[in-house]
């Protein structure tokens, strides 16, 4: 299991993946998703799943925090971004590192004034 990636996701956009060397899964819906990342787990140690799939399957994946691989993360579908997959790596990175490093309550104008998102 050497630096295998994968990606699960509805339809063909998965497929694109293909072309940077990423195994890719089409998965219709949740339960065809489940059963491609059980298939698929031992195998891959990086697993790409669309955030809509995620979502869905959030109580599922919980079991892959159990140990080192595969890390499954969640990513835009081709419908953009909802925000879940941002969510899941902060919440991740908070567990591992006590503290929120994202700076989930600044917003994006903090951020642009070049003073680093601080206050006065």
């Amino acid at each position: 299991m050497l630096g295998k990636i994968a990606i699960v996701g509805k339809g063909d956009s998965v497929l694109v993946f293909k072309a940077a060397g990423v195994s890719a899964f089409a998965a219709e819906d949740e339960r065809k998703a489940r059963e491609i990342l059980r298939k698929i787990a031992q195998e891959y140690q990086v697993i790409f799943l669309t955030e809509d799939l995620a979502r869905a399957l959030g109580d599922f994946l919980k079991r892959f925090d159990e140990g080192p691989y595969p890390v499954v993360l969640a990513i835009p579908s081709e419908q953009g971004s909802d925000g879940y997959g941002y969510e899941q790596i902060r919440g991740a990175m908070e567990r591992a590192l006590g503290v929120d490093i994202l700076f989930h309550g600044a917003s994006a104008e903090d951020g642009k004034k070049g003073d680093g998102g601080q206050k006065e």
